[in-house]
């Protein structure tokens, strides 16, 4: 029987030959942790007794959730981190350099058929080079820091098939956030998802960590795009399943009917046409997020908004993913275009997503938010209402003070 993509990569940093449901030890090529994990596995992977981070040279630690930080309790947990990498000799990226996710692949931390392991949920992102990138908790990366293996049970695999042609203003989160609401939350729950087809393969690669960093949202353990049609300037060995692989569902959409989508409050699987909740008032709209704050994503917005202005009763809060993508921004004069509308620029990170600072909504506030999850008090206040869209639909809400 033929194999998927995540039964070779599992084969490949194991010693057996695997199938959906074994149980096996991996090899671990890189992992992740952020403010919000890192304090917590650095003081397990101490109470375990460990010494030396294996593979401490692909070890990175990210101060992205709170950053800056918002008080001294934050300020004290992110020093430890500072401490423990200079100890450990790991990567740091501090305040400012952006977001794990987009850390990760902008530095080559992570490249096609590695196996990733991060303390955040949204480490699925990296599917988009063809890893096999999953989310794990703290104590669970502070063993695989002690050991530098982990044990993993090979996950079943249902294929998405994307074809057809995107309409103009139809994006890659318009795609992904139409299939949250066909799987639902639980669609996929610790299963793989492949995706490919005609319009995956001319996707940029922003817009396949858009499709894989939202495989979460349907509970996916792992979200790989078809590396077909992906440019990266070094070679790469393209991980294909075998056409008789064996898959547990097979989807196949035609994204050329695709008008732009909404996620109407309060779970990412309650997704309708934009044009359901038109003319919804909006207070605040967010662009940024490891989902959406990507420089394709900010010159969408900036198309939409160049040479006009803000609704008066609206406020646009932009949080870049990384600095990289805030250099780009300013050089291209995507950033002029969008601070001369009335966006307001915050720190390169995780920005009001988490709902920690920088952002939090007042009571009985719309937001619409280009991030990936609008649970209940998601962006820091449960009586605020979050819709999400692409980071277009969020300019056009916010020019008109309307969804």
């Amino acid at each position: 029987m033929g194999k998927t993509i995540i039964e070779k990569i599992i084969a490949n940093h194991s010693e057996e030959s695997v199938n959906a449901g074994d149980i096996t030890i991996v090899d671990v090529d890189a992992t992740m942790a952020t403010d919000t994990t890192a304090p917590l596995a650095i003081k397990s992977f101490e109470e375990m007794g460990g010494e030396q981070v294996q593979n401490s040279d692909n070890t990175v630690l990210v101060i992205d959730h709170a950053s800056p930080p918002p008080n001294e309790q934050v300020a004290n947990l992110q020093a430890r981190m500072r401490s423990f990498s200079r100890e450990q000799n790991t990567h740091l990226y501090d305040i400012g350099e952006g977001i794990g996710h987009q850390i990760m692949i902008d530095h080559k931390h992570v490249r096609p058929g590695q196996i990733v392991f991060g303390a955040d949920s949204h480490t699925v992102t990296h599917g988009a080079l063809g890893a096999f990138a999953t989310g794990v908790g703290s104590t669970d990366l502070a063993g695989i820091w002690l050991t530098g293996q982990t044990w993993v049970k090979v996950p079943e695999t249902i294929k998405i098939e994307f074809e057809g042609k995107l309409q103009p203003g139809v994006t890659s989160k318009d795609i992904i956030l139409y299939l949250v609401g066909k799987l639902g939350i639980s669609g996929a729950t610790y299963q793989s998802i492949e995706y490919s087809g005609s319009a995956t393969n001319e996707m940029s690669l922003a817009s396949r960590m858009t499709l894989a960093n939202m495989s979460i949202e349907m509970g996916a353990k792992a979200g790989f795009v078809d590396t077909e049609g992906l440019v990266l300037k070094e070679p790469f060995e393209h991980i294909q399943p075998d056409e008789d692989a064996k898959y547990s569902e097979i989807h196949k959409v035609n994204v050329s009917e695709l008008q732009p989508q909404i996620s109407i409050p309060h779970s990412p699987d309650q997704v309708v046409n934009a044009s359901y909740v038109e003319n919804t008032p909006i207070q605040q709209g967010f662009i940024g997020s490891c989902t959406n704050g990507r420089l394709e994503d900010l010159q969408a917005a900036a198309k939409v908004l160049d040479g006009k202005k803000i609704h008066p009763n609206t406020r646009l809060l932009i949080a870049p993913a990384s600095k990289q993508v805030l250099h780009d921004a300013l050089e291209d004069g995507t950033f002029a275009i969008l601070t001369k509308a009335g966006a307001t620029f915050l720190t390169s990170g995780c920005g009001p997503c988490v709902g920690t600072h920088m952002g939090i909504p007042a009571d009985e506030e719309n937001i619409i938010s280009s991030s990936n999850r609008n649970f209940m008090g998601r962006m820091g206040n449960s009586k605020s209402n979050v819709y999400l869209g692409s980071p277009s639909v969020v300019a056009r809400s916010v020019l008109h003070g309307m969804l």
